[in-house]
């Protein structure tokens, strides 16, 4: 029998199966997904079987055997094998990325399962040890009573309680008994609450879900319509058929949230899978949902490589959301992936929103999706009203500080009122960049093509790109100056000046520097949860799947910051940020407002946010994109040449493009455009960056990605390393 081996190397030049020869010893107990240690060059490493077949186009004599398998079951289930095989076909993947996306680092490497010692009471020698006791022996009496009153308890409590001495004379004596057992890092709740009975809209949403077998559907509801109580009801449906619910939100931040909604509701069914866990916490996690412990997956981007079974409903919140797409190796987009495996369970793909991305939604026009609505919140509040303030009255008037008077005004009386406020920047750090007003000297990264944030409570200039730190400027090192100015405001920046304006009253922030441990994000949210009055400052953490009731305020400081962004949906992205945001307020009893600041007042953006005119965006910006040929009545492939050596990876990306000029000519008007140039950010890590971008019409998508990949595997070098992106959410 002949083994198809995915070799562990890392390395576009290897991208392919190997053949390998399955000795007799092993044929009987090894199949696809298995780990096996395999002869490769002079070196034995670790791959992965993809199939297998009787025999090879490869002379026999020359194939070398399989050594010997590293597991006792196959880590990628049948349905992942297909999955990855997708991944190269389609978005341009190495075969290892997709096995390395499926069996995460922390399962591939040699964890070991947390094992607890319990200790519990044999009751008859129990009696018997204490009839011939000495009367001095005052401590062994004091644990046998223990266990008598509790049961099973952990060895490491008796021993902090009474004497680890004594204990291991009990267990030595047989009067305790000493039992190993795997316990989880990571703690779940066993409670489970009882279902909330659903409104007659959510429930026809739930009976739209369920019977949408043969296409995704898109939930399209407004913020506070209650679309995570339908998520459950429809999770519950699906538990009771005897099949398994994935539940992915669009940020680890998120996360903890949801889960501690989940837990609740089903208890230890639910497990977790993010980036933020502990290597042990998610090889625990990656385990049960393995084995079938956890019939829920709740979890960011990543958790679309969950190894469920028998798949009943996945379900992607905040469908429209940018963090669902990876812009770093492996390159990929969540929503190709769930379609592939909702396809491939035969069950329904849920895309949820208050703001459905342009092209989801234009797929709901044609048929391609289905659609089910929840045009109003549970509890029938009205949306809260956005009044849009112009920043350039606000300058002209004399105002430089990044709080409008209109917004000032309406945080004092919240702040009176003892109510809360969220005030809405999406820059961190203090500021974005230091400048000498002498010689217009910009600190940039040395690692990156990126100018260096100021971030003041650590006194430091940080690359948002690398992370890398830099002495903050006090004098020019350009010119010697040192009259530096800063530049636009962040969210450190803000806290400072609401301390300064409102001193007794309590700011927290909720950004990427702020939420530096795990458990920051739940901490920071509680705390803010707990205290009256209070301002929340934050970045797009703030933004969706919070609910406080005493939210009065919201203010956004500088919604232009998305609206001139480096990409086609700049429009869009900056639409459901607004929207996002202000669905924060009068959620509960408290009649809630927003503060929408801007230098661009009568942009079409605003003016139809102002009124939650989803719709009216919509057709606005359908009709700009048919006009200008881009997503969905166009497709974006963006190739990325990337290089230690900035002219190996210029001239790889002249080489792709001389190439690719031929099917320009054979396609003609089907094929758009097409240019090549250097990233906007050309450098990041010390790695410089080229791109080639072109728009084709999305009919003839397939067929000229073919050609393209074709093209781009004559072009790998040791030196490159080539990657594609299909409608990039930025070109940056």
């Amino acid at each position: 029998m002949i083994a198809e081996v995915i070799v562990d190397v890392l390395s576009s030049e290897v991208d392919k199966v190997f053949d390998y020869i399955v000795p007799s010893s092993l044929s009987a107990d090894i199949g696809v997904g298995y780990r096996v240690l395999v002869p490769f060059g002079n070196r034995q490493i670790e791959g992965y079987i993809i199939s297998l077949k009787e025999s090879s186009d490869y002379d026999l004599s020359k194939l070398k055997p399989i050594i010997r398998k590293l597991d006792n079951y196959p880590l990628i289930k049948p349905e992942m094998v297909e999955v990855i095989h997708y991944m190269k076909d389609k978005l341009y993947l190495r075969l290892l990325d997709g096995v390395r996306l499926s069996v995460p680092t922390q399962v591939r490497s040699s964890i070991k399962d947390k094992v607890e010692s319990i200790i519990s009471l044999d009751e008859s020698k129990a009696v018997d040890y204490l009839s011939g006791l000495s009367a001095r022996n005052k401590v062994a009496p004091r644990v046998i009573e223990y266990l008598r009153q509790y049961g099973a308890v952990k060895h490491t409590y008796l021993n902090q309680k009474f004497s680890s001495s004594v204990v291991k004379k009990l267990i030595e004596q047989g009067v305790c008994i000493e039992n190993k057992q795997k316990v989880n890092r990571l703690k779940h709740k066993s409670r489970m609450d009882k279902q909330i009975v659903l409104t007659d809209v959510q429930n026809q949403a739930m009976k739209q879900i369920l019977a949408s077998q043969d296409k995704p559907i898109v939930l399209y509801g407004v913020t506070g319509s209650g679309k995570t109580e339908v998520y459950m009801h429809v999770i519950a449906d699906v538990l009771s058929k005897g099949k398994t619910a994935l539940m992915l939100v669009p940020e680890i931040s998120l996360t903890p949230q949801m889960v501690g909604v989940f837990t609740a509701r089903f208890g230890e069914r639910v497990a977790v899978l993010h980036s933020a866990l502990s290597v042990g916490e998610k090889h625990d996690e990656w385990m049960r949902i393995y084995n079938g412990e956890a019939q829920i997956v709740v979890g960011a981007r990543s958790a679309i490589f969950a190894p469920l079974d028998k798949i009943g409903v996945i379900i992607i919140d905040e469908e429209h959301d940018s963090s669902y797409v990876s812009d770093s190796s492996p390159r990929y987009f969540t929503q190709d992936i769930a379609k592939f495996r909702a396809l491939y369970n035969k069950c329904p793909l849920v895309l949820g929103s208050a703001t459905p991305s342009i092209e989801t939604f234009y797929k709901t026009t044609t048929g391609e999706y289905n659609l089910a609505t929840m045009p109003v919140r549970v509890n029938n509040k009205p949306m809260p009203p956005i009044k849009i303030v112009d920043m350039c009255t606000e300058f002209k008037l004399g105002n430089t500080s990044p709080i409008s008077s209109c917004l000032m005004e309406k945080l004092d009386k919240t702040i009176k009122d003892g109510n809360q406020a969220i005030l809405f920047i999406n820059r961190r750090g203090f500021s974005s960049y230091m400048m000498c007003r002498e010689c217009s000297y910009i600190p940039k990264c040395t690692d990156c093509d990126a100018n260096l944030v100021y971030h003041k409570n650590e006194g430091v200039l940080k690359c948002h790109f690398c992370g890398k730190k830099f002495r903050a400027l006090t004098k020019c090192p350009n010119c010697g100056s040192d009259s530096i100015r800063m530049g636009a405001t962040g969210t450190q920046q803000v806290v400072e000046f609401i301390k300064d304006k409102f001193p007794d009253v309590t700011v927290f922030r909720l950004d990427n520097d702020s939420v530096t441990t795990k458990d920051a994000y739940s901490r920071i949210l509680g705390e803010f949860a707990s205290t009256k009055p209070a301002v929340l400052v934050g970045t797009q953490m703030v933004t969706k799947g919070h609910d406080f009731p005493a939210i009065q305020l919201v203010g956004i400081l500088d919604a232009d910051i998305s609206l001139f962004n480096y990409s086609y949906k700049a429009s869009e992205t900056t639409f459901a940020l607004m929207t996002q945001v202000a669905g924060r307020a009068g959620r509960d009893q408290i009649n809630g407002e927003v503060v929408l600041q801007t230098y661009v007042p009568r942009n079409p953006v605003y003016l139809t946010c102002a009124n939650y005119d989803y719709s009216k965006f919509y057709d606005k910006e359908i009709n700009l994109r048919k006009t200008t040929q881009f997503p969905p009545f166009a497709s974006i492939v963006r190739i990325l040449v990337t290089s230690t050596e900035d002219d190996v990876a210029k001239a790889c990306a002249h080489d792709i493009i001389m190439e690719l000029k031929e099917y320009r000519v054979k396609y003609g008007k089907d094929f758009i455009f097409m240019e090549g140039m250097k990233s906007p950010v050309g450098k990041i890590k010390n790695k410089h960056r080229y791109q080639i971008v072109m728009r084709f019409k999305t009919d003839i998508l397939d067929g000229v990605l073919q050609e393209i990949y074709t093209v781009l595997d004559r072009k790998k070098n040791k030196k490159t390393s080539i990657f594609v992106e299909l409608n990039p959410t930025s070109l940056s």
